[in-house]
């Protein structure tokens, strides 16, 4: 397994609507165990195959947090088929937004049909911090960010700021 590095905003790759996956072979598996190894690595509890530049309709997650008790669940190809009226809302981040939280409602609930890493199709409904994450890596799969939420205003600021950061990776803060 190999950690992979994460594509962040600017970059107009995570505006690519990913490709749906036809057969799931070798080069999938690996490529699943790829985005787990880098979705720990960097501390992430979902992660999309378009984040590390792989327009592909696969996305990981792992809500549990802890080492002891990793529950890794893998999407192929996953649509939300049914979202709730009731909302929740969750502070989200983002690996391809470094340093960026946003409160963000969602429905609370969702049913997602899905394939797995079998190539079995099935359906869970998702509820709570899971039914926001799977949505929050859906929304990577179709080309949309937690920032897309915010005003324009807003949304250019941290562009803007997050661009800059980027041009000055050779500086040192003490």
């Amino acid at each position: 397994m190999t950690v992979k590095k994460l594509i962040t905003v600017p970059d107009e790759a995570l505006r690519k609507k990913s490709q749906d996956i036809q057969k799931i072979g070798r080069e999938e598996k690996k490529l699943i165990q790829n985005l787990f190894e880098t979705m720990y690595h960097h501390k992430g509890i979902g992660l999309a195959a378009i984040q590390i530049g792989i327009p592909k309709r696969i996305i990981v997650l792992d809500v549990m947090q802890k080492d002891d008790q990793r529950k890794p669940l893998c999407f192929i190809n996953p649509v939300i088929k049914n979202l709730s009226n009731e909302k929740s809302k969750y502070e989200e981040g983002c690996l391809s937004i470094p340093n960026t939280f946003i409160e963000i409602e969602r429905p609370k609930t969702c049913l997602i049909e899905y394939i797995d890493i079998d190539g079995k199709k099935k359906n869970m409904n998702c509820d709570n911090l899971l039914s926001t994450c799977i949505q929050h890596e859906i929304n990577h799969l179709d080309g949309k960010l937690i920032i897309d939420f915010l005003s324009k205003l807003k949304k250019d600021l941290i562009i803007k700021k997050l661009s800059k950061t980027r041009q000055n990776t050779d500086r040192i803060v003490v």
